[in-house]
């Protein structure tokens, strides 16, 4: 889309497109150093042909992502939502269509656990004296359903599983899998160890064989060390689970907020090296949309997928599609 267009709630087409509108970790963060890949929190919206459009948590990212529909189009959309840690949530209220009367959310994430439902925990959230009105108060319709990990479920055309990630607090990751191509979302992962090589099952039966994996990589191992209970992944990591899962793509995700760009180029160029020639990795930014053909990505590892998003690093209102190998995703550099 080019600026200043409005996006429709159900698009046509004949490729499953994952867009990226916050990509940060624990806290949005604003600066000129961290323009190129954007300090909005966890927010992903994947849309298939002929279906509602499927937002992958609702941090701060989906107030961006709000902006661009059409508010004369009614909305209707699912939102899986990985846990309710405040970077994953905060968004809902500042989300265009949630105040806006006949609009429909479905908020789908793992049972909260402490005594609480889901809706409780919602609430507890967002109320009065921490925000000014409650989720009921929302003038849109918002949906609230607990959604058991280790799951399988259809949302139109796309399956969804469901599966336990560990973390801290109950916490779900997602495969979507829609005519051949899938995806999995793996937003906050607790890596087990400062030096480990071990995978949990439930990650990798999310992971394995994906054309894309969206991964946590919030931290390098020294920020680990310091960190190791603080239920997150370091960058070798990620691309240690890319590997044994056998991905075709690893998207680094969750990016630390005391990251610059110059950082995460720096430890996507070190991912690269470890990956070799397995595997593509990239970095995943605001305003990065990525198309996985019907079919999959059979021909192989998406290597035109890395270098085409190396093209887009600098935002721009307008920008090209463009074509990797055949069977390979494929990079659209805006929203």
């Amino acid at each position: 889309m080019t600026s200043g267009e409005r996006h429709p709630t159900v698009r046509p087409g004949g490729e499953l497109l994952v867009r990226f509108f916050g990509v940060r970790g624990s806290t949005p963060c604003c600066s000129p150093e961290v323009h190129q890949y954007g300090g909005n929190t966890s927010c992903v919206v994947v849309e298939a042909p002929g279906a509602h459009p499927i937002l992958l948590d609702l941090g701060t990212g989906c107030r961006i992502y709000g902006e661009s529909l059409d508010p004369a189009v009614p909305f209707r959309a699912t939102a899986l939502v990985s846990h309710l840690h405040w970077d994953h949530v905060q968004g809902l209220p500042f989300f265009g269509p949630a105040p806006r009367p006949g609009s429909h959310i479905d908020l789908l994430a793992p049972p909260p656990g402490s005594g609480m439902t889901l809706g409780e925990a919602l609430d507890t959230c967002l109320r009065p004296p921490f925000f000014p009105v409650t989720v009921a108060e929302l003038p849109g319709t918002i949906t609230v359903r607990e959604a058991e990990p280790g799951g399988t479920f259809p949302l139109g055309p796309v399956t969804v599983t469901a599966r336990t990630v560990p973390h801290v607090g109950p916490t779900a990751g997602f495969r979507l899998e829609w005519e051949g191509a899938s995806l999995a979302y793996i937003p906050d992962h607790q890596q087990p160890g400062e030096h480990a090589e071990q995978v949990d099952e439930q990650v990798l039966a999310l992971a394995r064989g994906v054309d894309l994996l969206i991964h946590d990589a919030q931290y390098t191992p020294e920020e680990f060390a310091a960190k190791s209970n603080w239920g997150h992944s370091t960058v070798p990591y990620a691309v240690e689970v890319a590997r044994r899962a056998e991905a075709r793509t690893l998207a680094l995700f969750h990016h630390d907020p005391l990251h610059d760009d110059a950082t995460v180029d720096q430890l996507l160029g070190e991912a690269r090296l470890q990956a070799g020639c397995g595997f593509d990795v990239i970095a995943a930014r605001e305003g990065l949309t990525l198309r996985l053909p019907a079919g999959g990505t059979d021909a192989g590892p998406a290597h035109a997928l890395a270098a085409a998003a190396d093209r887009f690093l600098t935002p721009a209102p307008h920008r090209t599609r463009v074509a990797g190998a055949a069977g390979a995703a494929r990079v659209a550099g805006s929203y």
